[in-house]
């Protein structure tokens, strides 16, 4: 009788499991970045916000590779730390193109992550 391997299968890591995934900023992931320096998290949630903005005001500029190269330090800065809705959107627009549905959805995963990162500045 064969035994099963269920102690080796790879664990499901998605944000039902994971509650500090389905949040806008994933603070697991942060405090892992930051090796716990609640100073530093807050740093650089703070320094993603600013950043977070300013690429939307390029975005806004209508022009396209203007709109793409803030697309793209916006996904890797929202990465750094751990604002995975926010990355996950704008690869959507690098990968598959700049259009208003696309660019809606980045504006709506800052402005939830930048609403997150208030309320954890209080």
């Amino acid at each position: 009788m064969a035994s099963p391997n269920i102690a080796f299968n790879a664990p499901e890591l998605d944000a039902a499991r994971c509650p500090s995934q389905s949040r806008p900023i994933d603070l697991v992931y942060l405090a892992t970045q930051t090796k716990g320096d609640k100073e530093a998290e807050m740093e650089n949630l703070q320094a993603f916000a600013r950043q977070a903005r300013a690429c939307l005001q390029s975005i806004g500029t209508g022009e396209l590779d203007v709109a793409r190269a803030a697309v793209h330090r916006l996904q890797g800065a929202a990465s750094a730390v751990g604002a995975f809705r926010v990355s996950a959107a704008a690869s959507a627009v690098e990968n598959e193109g700049v259009d208003a549905a696309r660019l809606a959805a980045v504006g709506a995963a800052v402005i939830e992550a930048q609403n997150f990162i208030l309320k954890l500045c209080r």
